[in-house]
């Protein structure tokens, strides 16, 4: 009896520290999100973002903790938006401008998106932002920018892990802060915010790089410095994922590129004139580019993700048997069983996603041709 009794006091000791440590890891994703349009093409660098799965947005530009079943929300630096630096949007929102998977169509067209990203802006954003904002044109940012973003390009998610502790400073950290725009496209750029998001989670780790990029942050550069961070530290549980391009209207977007890469290939106008300037100065960027421009920025095959299997990037990272070299992990099939995004409450900005861990997948809409 006293054996059985030792044995019962172990078993729920070790439940209880099973699930202590399931509790205190979560977990973060950077987004390389790439460049559309004729703006995309002039300067086809693309933008960064950061996705937290335990932090929210009680309103655009506040951060709370996640209630449970909340998929988290997804924080970036913009341009345009009644002077602040950064904002906070949920995850379906920002990349479908809708409230839960079911209301994501397979196809879209122009006046669809039109529709839904004025209509989530006019039910969520305009209020809290401090009144009415400029949607954006061609070469200044908007309000557009913020949400419904998988209807205009392609997108990768670089998930890592982070613990909870970190995301309780972090919250700290952006709502103590000055949040007032001082955007720069050089120094004070999308990817610098990220890259000094990245640092408050693994401190010094990341820098600006004068090859091949200036001395600019680009998105490319930090998902290029966060994969190799990686690979020297197994623990930080790195996955890849491909969130497609809704098609519809718009032209599939470009693949993001370093500033080299941009100058001496993708803008042939800017490389000419470059080269007419100074072409010395051209020479050096095309061997910068040849030379260390050219990395790249996934492995493999990532695994795609579309609206209704999301979980694979919200839920909690598990440990992996399998995974790629230096510490990458691919995602992998076993992430995808058993899983099922149902409709919870809406919170104020409209996030409404719970995971139910004990059913399969119910697709909410039928597959486009």
């Amino acid at each position: 009896m006293r054996k059985l009794r030792t044995t019962a006091l172990a078993l729920m000791a070790l439940a209880l520290l099973a699930s202590f440590s399931a509790r205190s890891h979560a977990q973060a994703a950077l987004l390389l999100e790439e460049p559309y349009g004729f703006f995309g093409y002039v300067n086809p660098t693309g933008h960064n973002a950061v996705y937290f799965e335990r932090i929210c947005a009680e309103t655009p530009v506040k951060l709370r903790r996640c209630a449970p079943g909340e998929p988290g929300a997804v924080v970036a630096r913009y341009q345009g938006i009644s002077g602040y630096d950064w904002v906070a949007i949920p995850l379906f929102a920002h990349l479908y401008a809708v409230e839960d998977a079911a209301q994501v169509p397979a196809r879209v067209d122009r006046d669809t998106v039109t529709r839904m990203l004025s209509q989530y802006y006019e039910t969520h954003l305009f209020a809290s932002l401090g009144g009415k904002l400029t949607a954006g044109g061609m070469f200044q940012g908007g309000w557009n920018d913020l949400v419904g973003q998988a209807y205009m390009r392609r997108i990768y998610a670089f998930r890592f892990e982070t613990s909870e502790e970190q995301d309780d400073a972090f919250i700290v950290h952006m709502n103590d802060d000055d949040n007032r725009s001082h955007f720069n496209p050089v120094y004070r750029n999308c990817a610098d915010f990220v890259r000094d998001v990245l640092n408050f989670y693994y401190p010094d780790a990341f820098r600006r790089s004068f090859f091949p990029d200036a001395g600019i942050t680009t998105p490319k550069q930090t998902a290029y410095q966060l994969e190799r961070y990686a690979r020297k530290h197994p623990d930080a549980q790195l996955t890849v994922f491909e969130i497609p391009q809704i098609p519809g209207y718009r032209r599939l977007s470009r693949s993001n590129k370093s500033v080299a890469q941009s100058l001496s290939l993708s803008t042939p106008g800017y490389a000419i004139a470059i080269a007419v300037a100074n072409p010395y100065l051209a020479g050096g960027l095309f061997v910068d580019y040849l030379v260390r421009g050219r990395y790249p920025l996934t492995h493999g095959h990532p695994q795609l993700l579309s609206s209704d299997n999301l979980f694979a990037l919200i839920r909690p990272a598990r440990p992996k048997q399998n995974s790629e070299e230096n510490g990458v992990l691919a995602a992998g099939a076993a992430e995808n069983g058993g899983v099922e995004m149902q409709v919870f409450a809406s919170d104020q900005l409209g996030s409404k996603v719970i995971i139910d861990t004990h059913q399969s997948i119910s697709p909410a809409k039928p597959q486009s041709p």
